[in-house]
């Protein structure tokens, strides 16, 4: 026992040097009662035309079908909250994308760690995740005690609100599990369903994403933003970060340190008029490493139609 414990030790101190903010663990168990809700959520139609997110539901809700053997989930946060803002009337951007892709950023913390992992505790069967398979991160970050899902349907931190990405490591190492977390902070505060401008909070915690702005501005692909959309989108041209701007939690947010995400500039400095103005080869070049490439250029000048206002068509 006293092993499993060391070990658990130097993974959380390991995974805090790298830059994460947070590590927790949690037991690789099926996800029950997480299933019955994703497959209401499912057929509610509420993930709109992500059709990937029916695929491999079994995957989704049993982590030792993604690593035979499995016994731990890692969960890790990553702080992204930007200490600049964007110019007055610039297209909206999400803060996550301010900077480099957080994927690469990620990929790589993920690989320093399981090397240090393979280094110093030994052999391990295990693989990291950051959006790239079917991993339900927010309950595994709930079931390792690191916060719990408020009412917008993000992760909340009484520490650090909710401004970070999670990253999940799935091993088949033998370490120590946190006690979930339990209590919900929220309360009876409704700002991110009020402040809502497409009333996709349909209920605590279940999103309709089909009417998330961050849906129809980046997930929503080759087809037009509704029209009836359009006086809704409030300036957001890329993601949307109304229902965490507006929640009590996140006046804890404080900005990262992590170089790749400081923002690029065009992202806190271009005009709408310079984003219509910019060449498909030109976006090509300053958003080649971006999550904005996600939209591609087409996708961009689109989202900028929706947003444009009248007076300037």
């Amino acid at each position: 026992m006293l092993q499993i414990e060391k070990n658990t030790a130097l993974i959380k101190a390991e995974a805090l040097r790298l830059g994460f903010s947070s590590c927790g663990i949690a037991l690789a168990e099926p996800l029950d009662d997480d299933a019955r809700r994703l497959e209401k959520w499912l057929n509610k139609g509420h993930h709109g035309g992500m059709q990937y997110m029916e695929n491999h539901f079994d995957l989704r809700v049993d982590p030792r079908k993604l690593v035979p053997g499995a016994r731990s989930v890692i969960t890790l946060l990553l702080n992204y909250y930007p200490a600049e803002q964007q110019v007055p009337n610039a297209p909206k951007i999400a803060k996550y994308a301010y900077g480099t892709d957080y994927h690469f950023v990620i990929r790589e913390k993920l690989n320093k760690l399981l090397a240090f992992i393979t280094t110093n505790i030994g052999a391990v069967d295990g693989r990291g995740f950051v959006d790239s398979a079917p991993v339900l991160e927010r309950s595994w970050a709930v079931r390792s005690g690191l916060g719990w899902i408020g009412k917008n349907g993000n992760m909340l931190t009484r520490s650090s609100g909710s401004f970070f990405f999670i990253a999940t490591l799935i091993s088949d190492l033998h370490l120590v599990a946190d006690a979930p977390f339990t209590t919900n902070h929220c309360g009876t505060c409704t700002r991110c369903v009020d402040e809502c401008p497409t009333q996709a909070i349909v209920s605590p915690a279940e999103v309709d994403g089909s009417k998330c702005i961050s849906y129809l501005t980046i997930e929503l692909k080759d087809a037009l933003i509704p029209t009836e959309m359009h006086s809704k989108m409030e300036g957001w041209m890329f993601g949307c970060d109304i229902c965490q701007d507006v929640c009590p939690w996140n006046r804890f947010s404080k900005p990262h340190n992590e170089p790749n995400f400081t923002p690029i500039p065009e992202v806190l400095n271009l005009s709408l008029m310079e984003w219509e103005q910019m060449t498909e080869e030109a976006f090509n070049k300053v958003f080649k490493n971006s999550p904005l490439k996600r939209a591609k250029w087409k996708g961009i000048q689109r989202n900028i139609k929706a947003i444009k206002p009248i007076s300037l068509i």
